[in-house]
């Protein structure tokens, strides 16, 4: 069975080069378009990686780390951010919430799928 990964951004072409990335890598891929998308998507199924942006309307990222972090099915989930931000305060905002790892945009697909692999142990 193949890693079900939740991918979180406002931007339609990240979400597309995103999704292609780790489809043709074998993982199933479901897109949310913010952060309330995405606790809203999370409500509703499990997830083994979620790869979010930062900056997003509606629901930032780091707001989104932190709800789910209040979910009892997700405390444990993994979480990429993949962002254009790398402000040393910020990182260590997102790794307080509940981040895993830090990608800055504008990224390789290919470094994602192994960050990807590594994180799952797949």
């Amino acid at each position: 069975m193949s890693a079900h990964i939740l991918t979180v951004d406002d931007s339609a072409s990240i979400r597309m080069t995103t999704k292609i990335a780790l489809s043709n890598a074998g993982y199933t891929v479901t897109e949310a378009v913010d952060g309330a998308d995405g606790i809203a998507k999370l409500s509703a199924g499990a997830f083994d990686l979620i790869v979010t942006d930062l900056n997003m309307p509606n629901m930032d990222g780091l707001t989104m780390i932190r709800e789910l972090r209040k979910m009892p099915a997700h405390t444990g989930v993994p979480v990429i951010f993949l962002t254009t931000e790398s402000d040393g305060e910020i990182k260590s905002q997102a790794k307080a919430a509940g981040a895993t790892g830090w990608l800055t945009k504008p990224f390789d697909p290919e470094n994602l799928v192994k960050i990807a692999r590594k994180v799952l142990g797949k």
